[in-house]
């Protein structure tokens, strides 16, 4: 299994959970959970394995899950809602949800990591859950601390055949990400980014191995030895793909030209790719996200003749489909890469908007892109975004004909909330921003 705490903190602090091979990350780590959920289920009949023992326990499971669901789903929430104005409480009551799920789950015969990890799972499908996860992240992160001190301490000073095994098995772990993530993620026509991405960030050992592997070694199915590879493995792997994930587009361009030598092509360009180059196409919309879902709408809406001179560029394979099924023309890509933008034909534009922060941007920033595209098209008029106030002037001198800041657009609607608060307006501004939201239709929603 691949670490849950290692690749959601980074991908967080990088801004990609909610990309697209962000949630695929996601994805498999929760896959991963439930696969560990049945496994405890079984592990204690790993030596005598018989059908009837083994499906007695996967009753068990569901027993529990069953009633850990109707808990969360019908107790938890007005219980929470009760206690959540006393911090203590809300730590308090997360504890005793989680011990009180463990203590069944060991009355079931199961694991109490299993009846915690179901715990954990729960929590997270109600409303308050950012409210007790909030609460309860210091103790976490001691009893975190705890565990890898305790880890630590467990782990023998390394002999050279250990440190051969540990290198044979990171080099396992490695390749069976590369064996079993690429190449279905890849058969999904997602390109090289949606494939390698979530490859690379889950190339490391989750910490619930470990404590798998200390179930095992209690039940007589592992050795000592294998429990210290195993844990060696794990701070080896942790330590290099925390590297890996914030290297990853480096490490995605240098992959993704050895996979074009070996014959595996990204995402091919198809011909309603280069129909455009037969007929004008003046807005070049660089990159598609929120903002741009929200153009896009707009000029659905307010300008549709102007529909068919726009031309989105951008590598999310399921926004190009969603485009593509709206009329929309697509060049899929990274903007980021110069040859992406020439086989746009980005010197035939017009207007060319680039409505990506520089923190969504990925290998490129604002000013570095905007340099590219004026050596690429000088007399196209060129929009770009900017986070700082800072960053406006600097845009402007290296040739920018406009610099959107949304921060001012939104601080100016948040007068007018303001305003409208102050004068008791609120359900009016409110209504008028439910019917505009009604009559969207975004790509995005």
């Amino acid at each position: 299994m691949s670490s849950t705490v290692i690749i959601i903190k980074l991908l967080y602090d990088k801004r990609e959970l909610e990309t697209l091979s962000g949630r695929i990350t996601v994805g498999v780590l929760v896959l991963q959970d439930l696969f560990v959920i049945l496994f405890l289920a079984v592990q204690p009949n790993l030596k005598d394995p018989h059908v009837l023992p083994l499906a007695v326990a996967i009753g068990k499971v569901f027993l529990l899950v069953g009633a850990a669901y109707g808990v969360s789903r019908f107790l938890l929430p007005p219980a929470f809602k009760f206690v959540q104005r006393q911090p203590e409480l809300v730590m308090v009551g997360a504890l005793a949800w989680c011990f009180a799920l463990a203590g069944l789950a060991n009355y079931l015969g199961l694991s109490r990591e299993m009846g915690a990890l179901i715990a954990g799972v729960m929590v997270s499908t109600f409303p308050y859950t950012l409210d007790v996860v909030a609460k309860v992240t210091s103790i976490r992160d001691f009893f975190v601390t705890l565990f890898f001190v305790d880890l630590g301490m467990k782990i023998p000073v390394p002999t050279l055949s250990v440190v051969l095994w540990v290198l044979v098995f990171s080099g396992l772990v490695v390749g069976s990400r590369f064996l079993t993530l690429f190449p279905v993620l890849y058969k999904m026509r997602l390109g090289h980014r949606a494939s390698l991405l979530p490859t690379i960030n889950l190339c490391q050992i989750s910490e619930l191995s470990l404590v798998l592997l200390t179930l095992g070694k209690d039940a007589g199915d592992v050795s000592e030895y294998s429990i210290s590879i195993a844990a060696f493995a794990f701070a080896f792997l942790a330590l290099g793909s925390s590297y890996a994930i914030v290297r990853n587009e480096t490490i995605l361009r240098r992959m993704s030209r050895w996979l074009t030598k070996l014959g595996l092509f990204d995402l091919p360009a198809r011909e309603s790719d280069t129909v455009f180059l037969k007929r004008p196409a003046r807005i070049f919309l660089l990159g598609f996200s929120w903002t741009a879902s929200s153009l896009l709408d707009e000029i659905t809406r307010r300008k549709p003749s102007v529909l068919t001179d726009v031309v989105v560029v951008d590598f999310n394979p399921h926004v190009s489909e969603r485009l593509r099924a709206r009329g929309v023309q697509v060049v899929y890509g990274d903007i980021s890469q110069r040859a992406t933008l020439e086989h746009a034909a980005i010197e035939r534009a017009e207007v060319i908007i680039s409505s990506l922060p520089d923190t969504v941007l990925k290998g490129a920033t604002n000013l570095r892109l905007l340099r590219e595209l004026r050596e690429l098209n000088p007399s196209a008029r060129i929009i770009v975004h900017a986070e700082k106030i800072a960053d406006v002037p600097t845009l402007y001198a290296e040739g920018a004909d406009y610099v959107t800041v949304p921060r001012l657009l939104e601080a100016t609607n948040l007068l007018s909330v303001l305003e409208a608060a102050e004068s008791d307006l609120l359900d009016l501004k409110r209504g008028e921003q439910e019917e505009l939201l009604k009559a969207r239709d975004e790509v995005i929603p």
